[in-house]
């Protein structure tokens, strides 16, 4: 199977790839950069992670990575990114196109794919807007309740999950020194994550609390010295959070974040209704941290009590934490339990597996 990945890259990811990559002269030099950071790894497949010359990844919007593989390949002028992503498609002779950025490249893209490409699949877990998929063979994720929506929409919508990175193996073998970590975005439309942010930050007092907060422009702007003169209270993050509040963390940062970490501390967005399982619970688990999660139905191997624990309002999220502190050791165990769990049932063997059982499917 010649099986080409896309995927995409957050702004603020971005910067800070910029920075490790700021001297690769070429494509592959960028690109092995990027994936020896990690970001993403828990959605890349198999023979991508191990190099198999059937398989090329590129990150489609990374404008630097791209024009590198344009200049290389003799691509005249300034072609869009578009044309290059779909020049590196032909060039590759891919045969299943798999699409982790398919709001970007939506079925409009998937019309101009060459005849070389059989199959077509792309991620989604997230609701989307009007975005048109349909010309996808199938749209993949793991909330239900979305794949639902994608099925009204008039797609076919399969269910598949992210696997473990094996790199993962490495960390989370040493203290634990930070008490409660939260790494994600914050914003006035996170709110019942925001409540508690803010309820959890009051335990700085007595434990070690580490927030990395990826916070909104308008956040941003609302704490500047210049929006202290303007009308946003509302985007301002509460004292309690700002005052503990840190930038960001990707890739092998982040492992190495998680696995300083007794409990790493996860809150759904207003997304997926009651389902469960957003990336940073692989993370959490995957690295041996106790996962902490707001109450919801979860995939296999993440179960309340016995691989992690969950709470079902903000109050009680900082009751769990403080019970879970003050027995470490019974914690410590969860958490054990957690990790050989997802270790067992979200491996990329068995992530490739039911990869290429959906595309002799579809």
């Amino acid at each position: 199977m010649r099986l080409f990945q896309n995927s995409g890259l957050y702004p603020s990811y971005l910067a800070h790839l910029n920075r490790l990559a700021a001297k690769a002269p070429h494509f592959e030099a960028r690109l092995r950069i990027f994936l020896d950071d990690r970001f993403g790894a828990l959605h890349f497949l198999k023979p991508v992670l191990q190099g198999d010359e059937d398989a090329f990844f590129t990150n489609g919007d990374d404008e630097r990575l791209q024009r590198l593989w344009a200049s290389e390949h003799g691509m005249p002028g300034k072609p869009t990114l578009e044309a290059i992503l779909l020049a590196q498609i032909e060039h590759h002779r891919t045969e299943v196109f798999y699409n982790l950025d398919p709001v970007r490249y939506p079925s409009s893209f998937v019309h101009k794919l060459p005849g070389c490409v059989r199959k077509t699949l792309c991620w989604r877990a997230a609701p989307s807007g009007n975005a048109d998929l349909t010309a996808y063979g199938a749209v993949l994720g793991n909330f239900p309740s979305i794949l639902d929506s994608w099925r009204r929409a008039g797609c076919r919508a399969e269910l598949f999950f992210p696997a473990l990175d094996p790199s993962m193996d490495e960390y989370g073998h040493g203290d634990r020194p930070i008490d409660v970590l939260f790494v994600g975005g914050y914003s006035r439309h996170h709110t019942i994550r925001a409540k508690t942010l803010e309820q959890v930050a009051r335990l700085a007092a007595t434990m070690q609390i580490v927030y990395c907060l990826d916070s909104s422009r308008l956040t941003k702007l609302a704490e500047s010295r210049i929006g202290a003169w303007l009308p946003l209270q509302k985007h301002r993050r509460p004292e309690a959070i700002a005052r503990i509040a840190k930038p960001p963390v990707f890739g092998r940062q982040l492992y190495d974040l998680i696995g300083s970490a007794k409990i790493v501390l996860n809150g759904a967005i207003d997304m997926a209704g009651t389902d469960r399982g957003n990336m940073r619970c692989f993370e959490a688990m995957g690295c041996g941290a106790l996962l902490v999660s707001d109450a919801g139905t979860y995939p296999d191997g993440m179960q309340a009590g016995i691989t992690m624990e969950t709470y079902d309002s903000p109050e009680k999220a900082s009751e769990m934490i403080a019970k879970c502190l003050q027995d470490w050791p019974k914690s410590a165990a969860v958490a054990e339990r957690g990790r050989a769990r997802v270790r067992e049932v979200y491996g990329k063997d068995s992530q490739w597996e039911h990869f290429v059982d959906l595309v002799a499917r579809i």
